[in-house]
C-alpha cells in the first residue's frame, strides 16, 4: 500500500462523510483495533456498525440537534457512539466518568441531553440521579455494539443534511473557575483539527495510533482517533494507561505514535529505568505526542534517552478542538516549547488586548477554523472569551523570535507575592531536577504580609530520603529569594485529573485543611 497520506474526498464536509469516503476507498483496511478483546473493525465494517447504532438511536427518538450523553470506559463502542450521533446530526456529549453524581447531573441537564449511551458499570450512577435529569427520555445500555443493535439493520436511515457549521460535540470544561461550560464544536472544527494534526505530524495510511487517553476528552478524540481517520490510518483503543502492559501493546500492535501526558512519561521511566523490555519490537515507534500540561525538561530528556523515543509537545484546549500547536517532528523540534501553530492564528496579548513583542509575557489568544463557535447557552462567557475577535485562552506565555511558543502557566495559577508575579512551573522545573523528586506542584497560599506566599508539594521516588529543609535549601540555590517556596510538604501523592493534570486547587484545599 502506498505510504503517502490519502487525501479525503473534498465532498466530506461532515464527519460521517469523511468516514464513508474511507469505507469506499479502503473498505478492507482495519481502522479500529480493540486491544482488550482483540476485535478489529475494517473501515467498511466500522461504517456499518455506526449505521446500526444510528438506527438504534433514531428508534429512541434521537434526531438532528439532540444531545446524546456518552458515559463509557474507553472502548470500540465509545468511538462507534460518537459517529452514530454524527450520522443523525445529533451532538455527542461525552461525560467524564470520574465525576460525582451531582456533577454528572449538572452536565446532562445543562446540555439538555435527550438520551444516554451508558456502560452497565455506570448504570447505577445514572439510576441514582434519574429523577433529577429533566430532559432525559432514553437510557440505552451500550456494553456491546453487536448485542445492543441485534434488532437493527444498517439501512433505512433517512438522509440528514449536515454541514460543516452544524454542531458535533458538546464537551464541558473542567470547571476549575466555576461551573463547567459546554464547548460547542462543529463538524468543521473537528475535521479541521484532524487535518491540521495529521498534516503537521505527517501521518499516513501506514500510521497506527494508540488511544490510551480517556475518550471523554478531546485529546483522545482528535489526536489519536480523528487524525488516524483523516490520514487513512488506524487507531488502537485501550481501556486506560497501564505501565505494565504499555510496551507490550506498542510491540503487539506495531504502534507508530501515542498520545500522552507528562505523568505517563514519568511513570514509564520509573517502571522501566533500563528501557524497553527485551524481545519487544518498538523500532516502528516514531514519537510520543504530549499535551495537557508542559513536560518537565528533565523528564523529557530522560524519557528520550531511555526509550529512544522523541517527545513532541503540543498545546491546545477543548475550545480549540484539541491542538493549536505542535513541535515539528523533525530536527526543528525545540524541547521546552509547545511548538508552532499548526494551521490557526496565535498571538500574545497584554491586558489591554494589544499584541506584545516577541519574548514578552502575555495571554495566548487564538483564531482559526478549529476554534469553537461558543459556549452552550452562555452568551456572556462566549462574548468575554472572544473579546476583540480573538479567543482568549487564559494561558500565560510568549513567542520567541523564531515563532515558537512557550506556555509559562495558567493565568489563574499565577502567584502574586508582594507585587511580584511568580509562575509555579518555574519552581516545579527546579524541583523535578532534584534526584529524589518524582512529582512536584507549587501553589500560592494566603499570607498576611505579602498577599500570597509560595508553597510546594512533592512526592519522593521510592527508596529515597530528603528533608523539607534540604529541598528548600536546594531551591534557594537556583531561584531568586522571592520565588523560593517557604514551605515544602512531602506527600504520598499529588491529586491528578483524568488526563494526568495536577489539580493544584485540591492542594490549596489540603493546605487550608491542615
Amino acid at each position: 500500500m502506498n505510504s503517502e497520506a490519502i487525501n479525503p474526498e473534498e465532498t466530506a464536509i461532515n464527519l460521517c462523510g469523511l468516514l464513508e469516503s474511507r469505507a469506499r476507498s479502503t473498505p478492507e483496511k482495519v481502522f479500529l483495533f480493540s486491544e482488550p478483546d482483540g476485535r478489529q473493525f475494517a473501515y467498511a465494517e466500522f461504517d456499518l456498525a455506526v449505521k446500526r447504532v444510528a438506527s438504534l438511536l433514531a428508534a429512541r427518538g434521537v434526531g438532528k440537534g439532540d444531545v446524546v450523553t456518552l458515559l463509557m470506559p474507553n472502548s470500540a463502542e465509545y468511538i462507534i457512539a460518537y459517529f452514530a450521533c454524527w450520522k443523525l446530526g445529533a451532538l455527542a456529549g461525552p461525560v467524564n466518568s470520574l465525576l460525582k453524581e451531582h456533577e454528572t447531573a449538572f452536565v446532562m441537564n445543562n446540555s439538555e441531553a435527550k438520551a444516554i449511551l451508558v456502560h452497565s458499570d455506570f448504570l447505577e450512577r445514572i439510576e441514582s440521579i434519574r429523577n433529577d435529569l429533566s430532559y432525559l427520555q432514553s437510557v440505552i445500555i451500550f456494553d456491546d455494539e453487536a448485542q445492543a443493535t441485534s434488532e437493527f439493520k444498517d439501512d433505512g436511515l433517512s438522509n440528514v443534511e449536515i454541514g460543516e457549521d452544524d454542531d458535533a460535540i458538546i464537551i464541558y470544561t473542567s470547571g476549575t473557575t466555576g461551573k463547567p461550560k459546554g464547548c460547542l464544536l462543529t463538524h468543521g472544527n473537528v475535521i479541521a483539527n484532524a487535518r491540521q494534526i495529521s498534516e503537521w505530524l505527517h501521518f499516513t495510511n501506514n500510521d497506527r495510533l494508540l488511544t490510551i487517553m480517556p475518550l471523554f476528552h478531546m485529546n483522545a478524540v482528535s489526536v489519536t482517533t480523528m487524525s488516524a481517520l483523516y490520514a487513512g490510518g488506524s487507531t488502537v483503543i485501550s481501556p486506560k494507561f497501564s505501565a505494565s502492559q504499555f510496551w507490550q501493546i506498542i510491540s503487539d500492535y506495531q504502534v507508530t505514535s501515542f498520545g500522552s501526558v507528562a505523568t505517563m512519561l514519568s511513570i514509564l521511566l520509573n517502571t522501566y529505568p533500563d528501557g524497553v523490555p527485551n524481545g519487544l519490537k518498538t523500532a516502528q515507534l516514531r514519537f510520543a505526542m504530549c499535551g495537557s500540561a508542559p513536560v518537565p525538561a528533565e523528564v523529557m530528556k530522560k524519557f528520550e534517552e531511555t526509550f529512544n523515543c522523541p517527545v513532541v509537545e503540543g498545546y491546545g484546549l477543548s475550545e480549540s478542538t484539541c491542538r493549536s500547536t505542535f513541535n515539528p517532528p523533525d530536527e526543528r523540534r525545540r524541547p521546552g516549547s509547545c511548538g508552532l501553530p499548526i494551521g490557526n492564528e496565535m498571538k500574545v496579548f497584554d491586558d489591554n488586548d494589544r499584541e506584545v513583542a516577541d519574548g514578552e509575557l502575555g495571554e495566548i489568544v487564538l483564531r482559526g477554523e478549529n476554534v469553537l463557535k461558543g459556549y452552550y447557552k452562555n452568551p456572556e462567557a462566549t462574548a468575554d472569551a472572544f473579546r476583540n475577535g480573538w479567543f482568549h485562552t487564559n494561558d500565560v506565555g510568549y513567542r520567541d523570535q523564531d515563532g515558537y511558543f512557550f506556555i509559562v502557566d495558567r493565568k489563574s495559577d499565577m502567584i502574586i507575592r508582594g507585587g511580584e508575579n511568580i509562575y509555579p512551573r518555574e519552581i516545579d522545573e527546579v524541583l523535578y531536577q532534584h534526584p529524589a523528586i518524582a512529582a512536584a506542584a507549587t501553589i500560592g497560599i494566603p499570607d498576611q504580609l505579602y498577599g500570597e506566599e509560595v508553597a510546594a508539594f512533592v512526592v519522593l521516588k521510592e527508596g529515597t530520603k530528603v528533608s523539607e529543609e534540604e529541598l528548600i535549601s536546594y531551591c534557594e540555590e537556583q531561584l531568586a529569594d522571592y520565588k523560593c517556596p517557604k514551605s515544602i510538604r512531602i506527600v504520598k501523592d499529588i491529586p491528578k485529573g483524568p488526563t494526568g493534570k495536577l489539580l493544584k486547587r485540591e492542594l490549596a484545599r489540603l493546605y487550608a485543611t491542615e
